[in-house]
């Protein structure tokens, strides 16, 4: 008769530091583990640098007051009532943001508490010997058989030379066993340990760079020199941790600089630079002048910083003259290109009279002139230069203002006009002069070329670049090598003849996928047979089936 007896009900456990529905409180001790665990998980490590990029991606999209404080203002006249909402979650200063500190530093946290656990862990298994064999090879995924006309310490002694001569780490039976187990391929986990620390290590560098950091940009003339100072800079921007005091003294004196540009006629390349090419000279003192040449992937080294080139364009040079021939006004003037095929625009201020007078307009390499844009230009080079001006005069600094250099404040101005009462327009070539009204001469003298130059200093660069070799090293043996263990098992046999011979049982297991294993398997065989003298029967190769258990 069938038992009426109703089965206990098995109370489910739970442990300590875990909750389910139902289950128990955990305290605040258990909810600490249970955070501390979900943040140094690698899943977690993954998701917060996939956060960090999209975090990172604004930066991109908006211009930081960090890197150029004249666009955000553009930005801000352009959109008055977006900006200030931008601005207000940081999306102008995404860098140094509260919100992608933290992103950081969780991300610099999660790693850490990925790393240590596992580099112990790895210590340990370096430090351990391999585990025994098992007593059934055949469960394991390749496997391969053979026999050997030796007895079985022979094959042993032979199994052992096999793997050693292979690289692997051994392990002997302490029981008479004749089994022998090797174990190799621990390069792989010190390069995943690498990989993930020297990952740290980059962003650890990125973040003294953004806070000891400093750049400036400057522009040079042809034949000028330049020493930095805070105060000689056109733009300057230190990090947190940065001052003044950080910027060391130096001279720099732009001895040349060459551009080429693609003169065929035919092909979309027409124009396109070919060739930017630099020579400096830098003066430290204390030390002798050293020249340097430069280009844009070739920075000048300066007291353990680096000025880039960042830019070039013309600068044509105007003299002015007053009717009587004095010299108002001789220099070289930066014009800022506008296009690919800079056409440029710059102002000429001359103060040396009362009122003022200032010149404004363009300058143009290769003179075209186009039905619906009027005058342009047509090519890169110094084909057919040309400066089209217009002429104002009166007060050029209302109220005291400062202003670019490259554009003139005309609400206090007058514009020049001619005979017939049409604004002064006036169109000359190198060597030429133009009268204004009041018999005052611009003179186009000569054109020079100019360069834009950043200076920056990044405590982190050198360890960053050190480190991301480290990542490539890391990556490379975690990808190329393959952690595996061999076992080989002997089993002597006394067949009917009476010789002496011996079953050798070689199998592998490896840790993750491994096509190559059972190569490696057989392999590993044939050295014991070619060991032994070659003198064995056909060996065997078995495949596992994946459905075996």
């Amino acid at each position: 008769m069938a038992s009426t007896r109703t089965p206990e009900r098995i109370e489910p456990s739970y442990p300590k530091d875990r909750t389910t529905l139902g289950g128990p409180r955990l305290g605040p001790a258990g909810w600490a583990r249970w955070a501390w665990r979900q943040l140094t998980s690698m899943r977690t490590a993954i998701y917060l640098l996939l956060l960090l990029a999209a975090a990172a991606f604004p930066g991109s999209i908006f211009p930081q007051r960090s890197v150029d404080p004249v666009q955000v203002r553009t930005f801000f006249e352009n959109n008055p009532d977006l900006g200030p909402w931008l601005d207000r979650v940081l999306l102008f200063d995404v860098f140094s943001s509260p919100w992608f500190a933290s992103i950081y530093l969780l991300l610099m946290i999660s790693l850490v508490g990925c790393i240590i656990p596992r580099m112990r862990q790895h210590w340990r298994s370096i430090r351990a010997q391999p585990p025994p064999a098992p007593q059934r090879l055949t469960r394991l995924p390749a496997r391969a058989d053979g026999t050997v006309a030796t007895d079985g310490r022979e094959a042993l002694a032979a199994a052992r030379e096999a793997l050693k001569a292979k690289g692997y780490r051994l392990r002997d039976a302490e029981d008479g066993d004749l089994w022998v187990t090797g174990e190799k391929g621990y390069l792989k986990e010190t390069g995943n340990l690498l990989f993930h620390l020297a990952l740290l290590g980059v962003i650890v560098a990125f973040a003294a760079g953004n806070l000891f950091g400093w750049r400036g940009e400057i522009i040079i003339q042809e034949g000028q020199s330049w020493t930095a100072t805070a105060g000689t800079f056109d733009t300057l921007n230190f990090s947190p941790l940065a001052d003044e005091g950080d910027i060391p003294t130096f001279t720099v004196e732009l001895n040349k600089l060459d551009v080429a540009f693609e003169s065929q006629a035919d092909g979309a390349q027409f124009g396109q630079p070919r060739r930017f090419d630099g020579l400096a000279t830098v003066e430290v003192p204390g030390q002798e002048p050293e020249q340097q040449e430069f280009a844009v992937n070739h920075p000048i080294s300066v007291a353990g910083d680096s000025i880039f080139l960042l830019g070039n364009g013309y600068a044509p040079i105007v003299t002015i003259r007053d009717p009587d021939g004095e010299v108002l006004y001789s220099d070289a003037v930066t014009f800022l290109p506008q296009d690919n095929n800079y056409a440029s625009e710059g102002a000429i201020k001359v103060t040396a009279r009362d009122p003022g007078l200032g010149l404004v307009g363009g300058f143009l390499p290769t003179l075209r002139i186009d039905p619906e844009l009027g005058m342009t230009s047509s090519f890169p080079g110094l084909v057919d230069p040309v400066l089209a001006l217009t002429a104002f005069e009166g007060n050029l600094f209302p109220d005291g203002r400062p202003q670019s250099v490259f554009n003139i404040d005309t609400d206090q101005m007058t514009q020049l006009t001619d005979e017939e009462g049409n604004p002064v327009a006036m169109l000359i070539r190198p060597g030429e002069y133009f009268e204004l009204p009041d018999g005052t001469t611009v003179e186009f003298d000569g054109i020079i070329r100019w360069a834009g130059l950043l200076a920056r200093h990044d405590p982190g660069r050198m360890p960053a670049l050190g480190f991301a070799i480290a990542t490539t090293v890391g990556l490379a043996l975690m990808l190329g090598i393959k952690r595996r263990r061999i076992y080989v098992r002997i089993e002597p046999t006394t067949p009917t003849t009476g010789s002496v011979q011996a079953v050798v049982r070689v199998a592998g297991q490896p840790k993750g996928s491994d096509p190559g294993l059972q190569t490696i398997v057989d392999d590993v065989l044939l050295r014991i047979t070619r060991i032994t003298g070659d003198r064995t029967t056909t060996p065997e190769t078995h495949h596992r089936d994946k459905d075996t258990v």
